[in-house]
């Protein structure tokens, strides 16, 4: 195991009505005037939008809003919320909803602050300064409540970049997933997928002699296996939606990826498909995880047998240990498809045409990705003709 830090300060709470904590909770973390950055939608048609702003107001809390955040969300309303938060004199975004507005409200919070232009932090500069941030999450997926990363895609050239940073973890974060129960199957399915894949990047390490991690991945990857078919059958069980929920936030706040190299090319190479096509990226994520797989599993056999067995529950083969390697990468494939996910290509509506290009971009111009193996230009490619 690798030295490491671990600081993860947000506040959670979790459970049935936690959203009525919103304006104490804001209070409490400093907040007087408030950016209220959400999508639309469910959030206004369910009433929490409403909850929200009277929790608020009963605290004696100031509030502006902006709603319109979108699937992979967009550079043009951060522009817009950075402008909001700067001529209403905002000290606290909280955002309402999913990954996409909490990703954005990161942004926003970000380049209040800061001088300069806010994509410079999706180019590379570590995210050194924020507005304080809240959430309140309405789907398990994303992990952004807990972490201290954020997605935005800038449309010129639609282009999805990542950018990281302490100050992007939210101050608290509200869990309830009764939240969740009104999401459709096909929304659920992704975010449990996207849960995965934040687990499965951080499996694939090269740093040897890791087993309390292993183990807290596998564990999770269990859980959904076991929990998402529970909720695609009945989208009110509040027990199964409770527990992904939490396997969200733990998936991704990075407590299971301390003092170990990761990977992060599945999602390198699905933010492509997703910018270029709107898909979601959970859907992106089923078919682009067997096709990264099954393209590297040579790198280290032994890493896809053991999670294939101990997941799984496949047999080892210890004469042909790729075999056991395979069936594994074969069982995450049906998963995924068996709560609804798409599983090629034509499915994403991707196109072949645009497979040069998509390696290209997703490479970042330097003919190469590096993760759990380093790949060429080329081998993206042909990784991406493998969900063909």
């Amino acid at each position: 195991m690798e030295n490491f830090t671990f600081y993860a300060p947000t506040y959670f709470a979790f459970g049935r009505g936690t959203e009525m904590q919103t304006g104490s909770l804001v209070k409490r973390f400093g907040g007087s005037k408030v950016l209220i950055h959400y999508g639309g939608g469910s959030v206004v048609r369910s009433g929490l939008l409403d909850r929200v702003k009277k929790s608020l107001d009963e605290a004696g809390i100031a509030y502006v809003e902006l709603g319109g955040v979108k699937p992979n969300p967009r550079s043009g309303l951060v522009y817009e919320g950075i402008d909001l938060c700067k001529k209403e004199n905002v000290d606290f975004v909280l955002a309402v909803g999913g990954g996409s507005a909490i990703d954005s409200s990161k942004a926003i919070a970000a380049g209040t602050v800061y001088d300069g232009d806010f994509w410079d932090y999706y180019e590379g500069k570590p995210v050194e300064k924020a507005l304080p941030i809240g959430t309140v999450l309405t789907i398990a997926a994303a992990g952004s409540e807990g972490s201290p990363d954020s997605v935005i895609t800038k449309e010129e050239g639609m282009l999805k970049r990542g950018a990281s940073g302490e100050a992007y973890r939210p101050k608290f974060s509200i869990l309830n997933p009764e939240l969740t129960q009104t999401l459709p199957p096909y929304q659920t399915a992704c975010g449990v997928t996207d849960i995965i894949a934040h687990l499965y990047e951080r499996y694939l390490t090269n740093t040897k002699d890791v087993e309390t991690t292993d183990r807290m991945i596998e564990a999770l990857i269990l859980a959904m296996v076991n929990e998402a078919p529970k909720v695609i059958a009945d989208p009110n069980d509040y027990e199964a939606r409770a527990n992904i929920m939490w396997a969200g936030m733990m998936a991704h706040n990075n407590s299971c990826g301390v003092g170990r190299s990761q990977d992060w090319t599945s999602h390198g190479i699905e933010h492509e498909l997703s910018a270029l096509y709107d898909c979601a990226h959970g859907a992106g994520l089923a078919v682009t995880m067997p096709a990264v797989f099954t393209y590297v599993t040579d790198h280290d056999v032994m890493r896809f047998a053991q999670i294939a067995v101990r997941v799984w529950g496949c047999q080892m083969d210890f004469a042909h240990p790729e075999r056991t390697a395979k069936a594994g990468i074969e069982a995450l494939r049906r998963f995924v498809k068996s709560i609804g996910m798409p599983a090629n290509f034509e499915e994403l509506g991707a196109k072949e045409e645009d497979i040069p290009k998509l390696a290209q971009t997703a490479c970042l111009g330097s003919g190469k990705m590096v993760g759990f193996t380093e790949l060429s230009e080329k081998d993206v490619e042909n990784i991406y003709r493998l969900m063909l």
